[in-house]
Protein backbone atom coordinates (compact mmCIF):
# COMPACT_ATOMS: atom_id res chain seq x y z
CA UNK A 1 0.00 0.00 0.00
CA UNK A 2 2.76 2.11 0.50
CA UNK A 3 4.06 1.72 -2.71
CA UNK A 4 0.29 2.69 -4.25
CA UNK A 5 0.38 5.65 -2.07
CA UNK A 6 3.91 7.26 -3.28
CA UNK A 7 3.04 6.57 -6.85
CA UNK A 8 -0.27 8.16 -6.46
CA UNK A 9 1.60 11.29 -5.24
CA UNK A 10 4.43 11.07 -7.59
CA UNK A 11 1.35 11.10 -10.79
CA UNK A 12 -0.61 14.04 -9.00
CA UNK A 13 2.83 16.45 -9.27
CA UNK A 14 2.52 17.85 -13.03
CA UNK A 15 6.30 18.01 -13.38
CA UNK A 16 7.42 14.72 -12.31
CA UNK A 17 4.42 13.71 -14.70
CA UNK A 18 5.91 15.43 -17.25
CA UNK A 19 9.62 14.52 -16.22
CA UNK A 20 8.61 10.72 -16.32
CA UNK A 21 6.42 10.91 -19.88
CA UNK A 22 9.38 12.17 -21.80
CA UNK A 23 11.72 8.76 -20.96
CA UNK A 24 8.69 6.35 -21.09
CA UNK A 25 8.26 4.68 -24.33
CA UNK A 26 5.02 4.50 -25.44
CA UNK A 27 3.22 1.93 -26.21
CA UNK A 28 2.24 2.00 -29.99
CA UNK A 29 3.32 -0.18 -33.33
CA UNK A 30 6.77 1.15 -33.43
CA UNK A 31 7.19 0.13 -30.01
CA UNK A 32 6.64 -3.97 -30.89
CA UNK A 33 9.60 -3.98 -33.09
CA UNK A 34 12.03 -2.19 -30.50
CA UNK A 35 14.12 -0.37 -32.56
CA UNK A 36 16.41 1.02 -30.36
CA UNK A 37 17.36 3.38 -32.86
CA UNK A 38 13.62 4.61 -32.83
CA UNK A 39 13.65 4.15 -29.05
CA UNK A 40 16.64 6.64 -28.47
CA UNK A 41 16.81 8.17 -31.72
CA UNK A 42 20.56 7.60 -32.54
CA UNK A 43 22.83 4.59 -32.85
CA UNK A 44 24.75 3.51 -29.70
CA UNK A 45 25.20 0.31 -27.98
CA UNK A 46 22.27 -0.53 -26.14
CA UNK A 47 21.92 -1.66 -22.56
CA UNK A 48 19.33 -3.37 -20.89
CA UNK A 49 18.18 -3.67 -17.18
CA UNK A 50 14.97 -5.96 -16.44
CA UNK A 51 13.46 -5.60 -13.09
CA UNK A 52 15.04 -2.17 -12.82
CA UNK A 53 12.97 -1.06 -9.28
CA UNK A 54 13.95 2.19 -8.32
CA UNK A 55 16.06 2.30 -11.12
CA UNK A 56 19.13 3.45 -8.46
CA UNK A 57 21.71 1.18 -10.81
CA UNK A 58 20.43 1.94 -14.23
CA UNK A 59 20.59 6.16 -13.46
CA UNK A 60 23.73 5.84 -12.12
CA UNK A 61 25.25 3.92 -15.58
CA UNK A 62 23.41 5.78 -17.75
CA UNK A 63 24.84 8.65 -16.24
CA UNK A 64 28.70 7.48 -16.32
CA UNK A 65 28.33 6.17 -20.08
CA UNK A 66 26.76 9.03 -22.32
CA UNK A 67 27.76 7.26 -25.45
CA UNK A 68 25.63 4.70 -24.96
CA UNK A 69 21.82 3.63 -24.63
CA UNK A 70 19.82 2.09 -21.34
CA UNK A 71 16.46 0.78 -21.36
CA UNK A 72 15.11 0.01 -17.88
CA UNK A 73 12.15 -2.31 -17.52
CA UNK A 74 9.69 -2.89 -15.37
CA UNK A 75 6.14 -4.43 -15.58
CA UNK A 76 3.85 -3.68 -12.32
CA UNK A 77 2.30 -0.10 -13.10
CA UNK A 78 3.43 1.41 -9.77
CA UNK A 79 6.91 0.39 -9.62
CA UNK A 80 7.27 1.69 -13.60
CA UNK A 81 5.51 4.79 -13.16
CA UNK A 82 7.91 5.28 -10.32
CA UNK A 83 11.08 3.97 -12.02
CA UNK A 84 9.91 6.52 -15.28
CA UNK A 85 9.66 9.48 -12.53
CA UNK A 86 12.73 8.97 -11.21
CA UNK A 87 14.46 8.30 -14.49
CA UNK A 88 12.78 11.47 -16.14
CA UNK A 89 14.32 13.84 -13.10
CA UNK A 90 17.80 12.62 -13.42
CA UNK A 91 17.54 14.08 -17.23
CA UNK A 92 19.65 12.18 -19.22
CA UNK A 93 19.18 11.64 -22.82
CA UNK A 94 20.19 8.11 -23.29
CA UNK A 95 17.89 6.38 -20.75
CA UNK A 96 14.79 5.41 -21.38
CA UNK A 97 11.89 3.24 -19.12
CA UNK A 98 9.43 0.69 -20.54
CA UNK A 99 6.70 -1.41 -19.17
CA UNK A 100 6.52 -4.68 -20.62
CA UNK A 101 6.87 -8.96 -19.63
CA UNK A 102 10.52 -9.46 -19.87
CA UNK A 103 10.07 -12.50 -21.38
CA UNK A 104 7.71 -11.22 -23.94
CA UNK A 105 10.04 -8.74 -24.65
CA UNK A 106 13.08 -10.57 -24.87
CA UNK A 107 11.47 -13.67 -26.57
CA UNK A 108 9.58 -11.54 -29.41
CA UNK A 109 10.70 -8.24 -29.68
CA UNK A 110 14.17 -7.54 -29.81
CA UNK A 111 15.70 -7.54 -32.83
CA UNK A 112 18.83 -10.68 -33.50
CA UNK A 113 21.96 -9.04 -32.30
CA UNK A 114 21.09 -5.59 -31.07
CA UNK A 115 21.61 -5.49 -26.84
CA UNK A 116 24.98 -5.15 -25.96
CA UNK A 117 24.51 -5.98 -22.57
CA UNK A 118 21.49 -7.35 -19.78
CA UNK A 119 21.68 -6.47 -16.04
CA UNK A 120 19.29 -9.26 -14.60
CA UNK A 121 19.42 -8.34 -10.83
CA UNK A 122 17.32 -9.76 -8.40
CA UNK A 123 14.46 -11.68 -9.95
CA UNK A 124 11.98 -13.27 -7.99
CA UNK A 125 12.50 -16.66 -7.75
CA UNK A 126 9.25 -17.88 -7.45
CA UNK A 127 9.83 -20.71 -4.76
CA UNK A 128 7.05 -22.75 -4.83
CA UNK A 129 6.87 -25.49 -7.64
CA UNK A 130 3.37 -24.18 -8.45
CA UNK A 131 4.65 -20.95 -9.65
CA UNK A 132 7.33 -22.39 -11.43
CA UNK A 133 5.60 -21.34 -14.71
CA UNK A 134 6.34 -17.41 -13.33
CA UNK A 135 10.29 -17.79 -13.21
CA UNK A 136 12.09 -15.80 -15.72
CA UNK A 137 14.71 -18.03 -16.20
CA UNK A 138 13.71 -20.53 -18.64
CA UNK A 139 15.03 -22.08 -21.80
CA UNK A 140 13.63 -20.22 -24.26
CA UNK A 141 14.71 -17.01 -22.07
CA UNK A 142 18.36 -17.82 -22.50
CA UNK A 143 17.98 -18.80 -26.07
CA UNK A 144 16.67 -15.68 -26.84
CA UNK A 145 18.98 -13.88 -24.64
CA UNK A 146 21.64 -15.17 -27.07
CA UNK A 147 19.80 -14.22 -29.62
CA UNK A 148 19.90 -10.97 -28.92
CA UNK A 149 23.38 -10.21 -27.81
CA UNK A 150 26.10 -8.26 -29.64
CA UNK A 151 29.17 -10.06 -30.31
CA UNK A 152 31.61 -9.43 -26.90
CA UNK A 153 28.10 -8.52 -25.25
CA UNK A 154 27.69 -9.50 -21.96
CA UNK A 155 24.77 -10.66 -18.74
CA UNK A 156 25.36 -9.59 -15.48
CA UNK A 157 22.77 -11.79 -13.18
CA UNK A 158 22.57 -11.80 -9.59
CA UNK A 159 20.07 -13.27 -6.77
CA UNK A 160 20.15 -13.38 -2.83
CA UNK A 161 19.10 -17.34 -3.28
CA UNK A 162 21.84 -19.71 -3.66
CA UNK A 163 19.19 -22.18 -5.23
CA UNK A 164 17.78 -19.93 -7.19
CA UNK A 165 21.52 -18.33 -8.51
CA UNK A 166 22.82 -21.90 -9.18
CA UNK A 167 19.47 -22.42 -11.60
CA UNK A 168 20.17 -19.19 -13.56
CA UNK A 169 24.03 -20.09 -13.24
CA UNK A 170 23.39 -23.54 -14.66
CA UNK A 171 20.86 -22.07 -17.58
CA UNK A 172 23.31 -19.98 -18.95
CA UNK A 173 26.32 -22.45 -18.74
CA UNK A 174 24.00 -24.80 -20.72
CA UNK A 175 22.89 -22.80 -23.62
CA UNK A 176 26.45 -21.68 -24.35
CA UNK A 177 27.33 -18.60 -22.26
CA UNK A 178 30.74 -18.53 -20.74
CA UNK A 179 31.34 -17.57 -17.42
CA UNK A 180 33.83 -14.44 -17.50
CA UNK A 181 33.49 -13.44 -13.27
CA UNK A 182 32.54 -14.87 -10.44
CA UNK A 183 30.41 -11.24 -9.27
CA UNK A 184 28.58 -8.92 -11.15
CA UNK A 185 29.60 -5.22 -9.12
CA UNK A 186 26.22 -3.21 -10.69
CA UNK A 187 24.05 -6.04 -8.28
CA UNK A 188 25.45 -3.63 -5.39
CA UNK A 189 24.55 -0.72 -6.54
CA UNK A 190 20.99 -1.85 -6.76
CA UNK A 191 18.49 -1.01 -4.00
CA UNK A 192 18.08 -4.42 -3.18
CA UNK A 193 21.49 -5.14 -3.54
CA UNK A 194 22.23 -2.50 -0.71
CA UNK A 195 19.15 -3.65 1.39
CA UNK A 196 21.19 -7.04 1.37
CA UNK A 197 24.53 -6.27 1.99
CA UNK A 198 23.29 -3.57 5.13
CA UNK A 199 21.48 -7.13 6.11
CA UNK A 200 24.27 -8.72 5.67
CA UNK A 201 22.97 -10.86 3.90
CA UNK A 202 25.00 -12.94 0.68
CA UNK A 203 24.65 -11.89 -2.78
CA UNK A 204 25.20 -13.92 -5.95
CA UNK A 205 26.24 -13.03 -9.08
CA UNK A 206 28.13 -13.51 -11.95
CA UNK A 207 29.02 -11.95 -15.44
CA UNK A 208 28.63 -14.10 -19.05
CA UNK A 209 29.09 -13.74 -21.88
CA UNK A 210 28.33 -15.87 -25.47
CA UNK A 211 30.52 -18.25 -26.89
CA UNK A 212 29.35 -17.53 -30.71
CA UNK A 213 30.34 -19.98 -33.21
CA UNK A 214 31.46 -18.35 -36.84
CA UNK A 215 27.71 -19.30 -38.18
CA UNK A 216 25.48 -17.47 -35.48
CA UNK A 217 28.04 -14.09 -35.70
CA UNK A 218 27.87 -14.01 -39.53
Amino acid sequence: MSRLRKASRLWRDPARVAAARRVFVPQDEAVFEMDPGVIFARQAPVEIEIGAGRGDFIIARAAAFPNRNFLAVELPGTVAQMLAARCGRAELNNLRVIRMDARSMVNLFIPDQSVAAYHIYFPDPWPKDRHAKHRLFNPDFVRNLARTLKSDATVAIASDVREWADRMFTAMERDGFRRTKDSAPGAAMTGFGRKYITEGRPIYSAVYELRRSNSQAD
